[in-house]
């Protein structure tokens, strides 16, 4: 049984360097299961998860950061979603996704999800969110987000992201580790920065050995005063709520809602982020059509 996730935040050389570690093993395996996700796709949309889990990390309060990559290869669109509570929730277009492994003999992550644009948007409770977004520079996910990171948000930056998947599709291993070279750094910072990553292996291959980013962060950068500030529990969740849906299907209108019942007698909702279900029978549909007839304008 794997440990429980986390996402961890420290600083080291005096503050110059932000560093973001997390395991996200059970995580990653329940967007598996939950969605049926086949293991490219699987090693895709947990990347994807985990990256944002590290990007929550830095938030506070209700604060939360989304990721989408907007592609043209045959996972369609992926998107994760964390909040500053440790919570994550993502989806990809198309689950039933598995290539053959690339020339290095991994996943092809970067075939699956192809050409397009990684998009970040944090909402940190002002009137609007802020948003960035670049082209995919391979499509493996973390290299596309540490180009956005220093491109976009102009911060230097390390991002390694792994899942490791069983034949089953399910996860074995996943996690991640983000370092950052901060604003006002010295100069011999970013050269020492680089020295200590060099030749960093791989995430979830680490991870299945029993040493995680946490402490693979503290082997490599221990020498710049390597602190951890917290360390919160990560999670898979997803807000969505048999109230949400109804308000959804209110928002149809009367007219709508008495073809949907005289068609189907029932409608079927499912979230796109945790598959979760909704059934609404004929008795449901009527409360609902007298509740969008109220809400119509006279």
């Amino acid at each position: 049984m794997s440990p429980p996730d986390f996402v961890a935040h420290g600083v080291a050389a005096g503050g110059e360097v932000r560093v973001l570690a997390a395991e996200s093993t059970v995580t990653v395996n329940e967007a598996q299961r939950r969605h049926g996700l086949l293991p490219t796709a699987t090693a895709a949309l947990g990347r994807l998860m985990t990256g944002a889990a590290l990007l929550g990390a830095m938030l506070k309060g209700q604060e939360s950061v989304t990721v989408q990559v907007v592609a043209g290869g045959p996972l369609g669109s992926l998107v994760a979603v964390a909040g500053s509570d440790g919570t994550v929730r993502g989806y990809v277009g198309n689950p039933a996704v598995h290539l053959p492994l690339n020339a290095h003999h991994h996943l092809d992550v970067g075939g699956a999800v192809g050409r397009g644009d990684l998009y970040v948007i944090r909402d940190l409770g002002l009137k609007e969110p802020y948003r960035g977004s670049v082209p995919l520079v391979s499509g493996e996910i973390g290299e596309d987000l540490a180009y956005y990171l220093a491109h976009s948000e102009q911060v230097p930056s390390a991002v390694a992201l792994g899942v490791l998947v069983e034949v089953d599709a399910s996860v074995r291993a996943a996690g991640g580790l983000i370092v950052q070279v901060l604003p006002g750094h010295g100069e011999e910072t970013v050269a020492t920065v680089e020295k200590a990553l060099k030749d960093l292996p791989a995430i979830s291959r680490s991870i299945d050995r029993g040493k995680g980013p946490v402490l693979l962060a503290e082997e490599r950068l221990g020498s710049l005063g390597l602190r951890w500030l917290e360390r919160r529990p990560l999670r898979f969740a997803c807000p969505c709520s048999r109230e949400r849906f109804e308000e959804g299907l209110v928002a149809l209108g009367r007219e709508e809602l008495e073809r949907l019942a005289a068609e189907q007698g029932e409608a079927e909702t499912v979230c796109r982020f945790c598959g979760t279900v909704y059934r609404f029978d004929a008795t449901d549909l009527r409360r609902l059509i007298g509740e969008a007839t109220e809400r119509a304008p006279s």
